[in-house]
């Protein structure tokens, strides 16, 4: 894909996204998300890299998310049986709760961060691949009305999972195979497969090291 063409997909989503807010408690979220803590760590930092952090990720996000995993059209063992027993206000409750708290950080690896930083800022428009700062922001916060989440302090071997499964359009698959979308999942399928092991490889690392 050429420069011109991803850069207009950007413009596109980014004019077409409305507003998809969570209307939350989250103090009931708190109470809610004590079935959360094992794969996902008290206050939202899990302890596991194969399991994201949920902690500061914008309520919008969280909340598609959780219905695509309830709906099935986002299918993964271990969330499935979760997700379905969710009333929408729950997932509305946990939304609120898990974009309030704060990410505890982690580092970067040094060998790679650095080029991770420059992909992340700038790109490489001769391999089609968009700055990430365009939609993921400088510090890694997401925008939460275009439904981008937030990147920053994610653990490398998690984005670089999600990174491979977009590549294959792998990450919206149901229990049967069928491929699926979420909001924005279209253009990272592009995206990501315009990445090559490294590229991702080195951003997933920047990302973890941001706060």
């Amino acid at each position: 894909m050429q420069r011109s063409s991803v850069s207009l997909l950007v413009l596109l989503a980014l004019a077409a996204a409305s507003p998809v807010m969570a209307d939350g408690s989250a103090e009931a979220g708190a109470a809610k998300a004590a079935t959360c803590v094992a794969c996902h760590g008290l206050n939202g930092n899990s302890v596991n890299p194969d399991w994201p952090n949920l902690a500061g990720q914008n309520a919008s996000y969280i909340r598609e998310q959780l219905h695509l995993f309830r709906g099935g059209q986002r299918y993964e063992p271990n969330m499935a049986p979760q997700a379905a027993a969710l009333s929408d206000q729950d997932i509305d409750d946990l939304a609120a709760y898990y974009s309030a708290l704060a990410p505890q950080g982690l580092e970067a690896d040094p060998s790679y961060w650095k080029a991770g930083e420059q992909l992340y800022r700038s790109g490489n428009p001769g391999k089609g691949v968009p700055a990430c700062v365009a939609c993921h922001g400088p510090v890694g916060r997401g925008n939460p009305g275009a439904g981008y989440p937030a990147l920053r302090a994610q653990y490398a071997v998690y984005t670089v999972k999600q990174l491979r499964a977009y590549a294959a359009n792998a990450r919206y698959v149901d229990q049967n195979g069928e491929s699926h979308q979420s909001r924005n999942g279209a253009m990272m399928n592009t995206i990501a497969a315009a990445m090559t092991a490294e590229d991702i490889r080195d951003v997933a690392s920047y990302i973890q090291g941001m706060r």
